[in-house]
This record gives C-alpha cells, structure tokens and sequence, in this order.
C-alpha cells in the first residue's frame, strides 16, 4: 500500500523528522488560502503516487497566492502516467543548500532490509545510480538488530552525507519499523541555508499484511492504488503497476516473475504483473490486454504462456476473442509451451493479425518485446 506525499509527511513528522509545513486541498481558491497562511509564497504539488511529478508539471512555485491558486488550478485534473490529480499540497518553500537521498527497502532475497544512501539526492538519483553507482552506499541493515546511532553514522559515513543526517536515519528507521513499511524514502533530504536537515519529499510503501492495524488510511484496497490496479482489480485481475515499458501476462505467479527477470536481463523493464491464473478465455485476455494496453508507458506486450490444465489452444482461443474486443496498438509478442502448444500457435497464426508475433522460447520472446519496446 503506496502512501500519498503529503501521508508520508505526516508520519515523518510524527517520528521527529523535520519537514515544511504544508496543507493539502482540492479547491484552488482554498489554495490561494494555504499560500496566504504560510506567508505568500508556496510549491504547489500534485499527490499522486507515481514519479516524474515534476518533469509532467505537477510542481510549481508560486511567488504568491494568486500564483498559488492558478497554479492549483492547472494542476488539478492532470493525468500523470495514468494518475489524475485530485488533491494538491502546498507546503513552504525551503532555501537549499544542498541535497542527499535516504532510503531503507526490502531486500526479499536475502532477508533483511537495504539501506541506500547518497551524496548525489534530487530528481536524477536514477540516472546518479546508474551512471555513478560509486555515488550511491549501499548498505545491508539486519532487521533483529535495525538502526541504532552507530549504524546510522556507518551510513552517512559510507554516502558522504554529513553527521546531521544521522539523527535524520535513526527515526526514518523507527518510521520503517513501527508503521509496517517494506520502504521509506526521502528525496531530497536537504541541508538548508540556515543549517537545518529538511525532509522535502517523502515515499512511503506499507506492508498489506499489516493493514488491520493501519486502519487509519482505510481498508478499501480501490481507494489506495494505483487507478489501473483499481480497474484491474474490479475485474478480478491479479495485476500490479511497475514502472517500465513492457507489458507482461503470464498464467502462475512464479511464471510471470520469471518473466520480469528475463525482461529486466534483455535490458528493458517490465511495466507490470498481470498473472491470468488458471483461466484464459477471450473475457480474461480481453480485459488483461485492455489493462496492459491502457497504461501510456507499455510499448510492447509480451504473453507467455506455459500450458498445464489450462491448454495453450484454449489460450490461443482467448486471445483471439480478445483481438476482436480490444484494438491492439502495441506489439503484441506471444509465446506458448506446453500442453496443445503447435495446435495454440497455429491458431494464432490463422488469425494473422499484424501486431503479432510468435516466438517458441522465453528467452527469445523476451528479447524481442525488450527490441520492439526500446526501438519505439
């Protein structure tokens, strides 16, 4: 469960963590309002839970609350990667000095959770990681052991960061811990003029498995996710947001994570987790594309298909019917193994449809959806 920016800030400042002060609305001329009472000036941000605020025009300064209110006003109702903006948070502009990036995460694969710190914060720390990964510590924390001050100042010390951040690390951790988050980040952390550590900007993830004691966000899983998750969900899809270009539908869990590697490892990024289960007829494909293919970020499709009690034919048959519902603008690569595979291929190839095509291994189909979501 993502937390909204201005949530994230409340349970920072909760735990000790300095921030601006700041207000949300969805009314610009209660934005005018908010401007006023925090002395004219104001950064107008859009709450929704996706990056790239900023780059879409999502964050604006305002010189005074008539700037406040207009920019409300054009803020308001975006679409940002597929996220309408509802609500904007006004919060005090801050003097900078200089700006870092915190962040603890869970590390599944090795059971423990990732401190990853840097010198470099602020909107490019992507492009820091992976031009300059040296820039960027990263280090393990064990969970029965956490963050105390000595592990704090490891921290700092390993990211450059001064010793003023170290108190700042040590309540990001209580934040982590005492809330149920699998991540907590801040970027930018910064060093203001007058010396103080600010929390900027904050990302929060909550555990699902702790929701009955976050009742305080709410229950209703529609409220809180991504708007494509909502839609996917009332359709009975198991279907999760990730940040990439290809779009991927599986049948079984452990199928499509494998598939995210074998993405990931032909040098592209999977947009999302779309496993059909057990079941693919023309109404599942249908509505699984139709989610895919709604989201502006996908380039490609990639449907890989290993065929058990559900047999490749009848997924080929699906996916058929779901050619004739849903206008496919996007390549559409497909690969099927298994039970009735020859008999779902040739099917496939009697439709004949132009944007797709066939590849017989994983491997292969992966590189081609990562070529034809690159190149586009």
């Amino acid at each position: 469960m993502d937390l909204y920016e201005h949530q994230a800030r409340e349970l920072f400042e909760e735990h000790g963590i300095v921030v601006p002060r700041a207000e949300v609305t969805d009314s610009p001329g209660r934005a005018r309002e908010i401007a006023r009472a925090l002395g004219g000036r104001a950064v107008v941000k859009a709450q929704v839970k996706t990056g790239g605020r900023g780059k879409a025009g999502g964050v604006r300064l305002a010189a005074d609350p008539a700037a406040a209110e207009e920019a409300a006003r054009r803020i308001l109702g975006m679409d940002i990667k597929g996220h309408p903006v509802d609500t904007v948070m006004l919060a005090e502009p801050v003097d900078i000095e200089r700006e870092f990036y915190v962040s603890y995460v869970l590390d599944r694969s090795a059971g423990r959770f990732l401190a990853i710190a840097s010198a470099a914060g602020g909107t490019e720390i992507e492009q820091v990681a992976a031009e300059r990964p040296e820039a960027v510590a990263r280090i393990p924390v064990d969970p029965a052991v956490g963050v105390h001050t000595a592990m704090a100042v490891r921290i700092a010390d390993a990211a450059g960061l001064p010793p003023q951040t170290v108190d700042v690390l040590v309540r990001l951790w209580k934040v982590l811990v005492r809330e149920d988050a699998l991540l907590v980040e801040v970027n930018p952390l910064v060093r203001t003029a007058q010396g103080r550590i600010v929390a900027l900007d904050g990302k929060v993830t909550l555990d699902d498995n702790a929701r009955f004691r976050r009742s305080r966000w709410g229950d209703e899983r529609a409220a809180s996710a991504d708007p494509l998750e909502a839609r996917a969900a009332a359709k009975g899809l198991n279907y999760v947001r990730l940040d990439g270009e290809v779009g991927v539908i599986g049948n079984g869990a452990g199928l499509v994570m494998s598939t995210l590697d074998v993405v990931a490892g032909c040098g592209a990024r999977p947009a999302n987790f779309l496993d059909i289960g057990g079941g693919a007829s023309a109404r599942v494909m249908a509505d699984g594309l139709s989610v895919v293919l709604s989201d502006p970020a996908v380039k490609s499709v990639l449907v890989n298909v290993f065929g058990g009690i559900t047999a490749c034919d009848a997924v080929a048959d699906g996916i058929v019917g779901a050619l004739d519902e849903v206008r496919l603008t996007k390549p559409l690569v497909v690969r099927l193994d298994g039970n009735n595979a020859a008999r779902g291929r040739a099917l496939l190839d009697a439709r004949a449809h132009p944007l797709v095509e066939q590849v017989t291994t994983m491997d292969g189909a992966a590189r081609r959806a990562a070529r034809l979501a690159t190149a586009a």
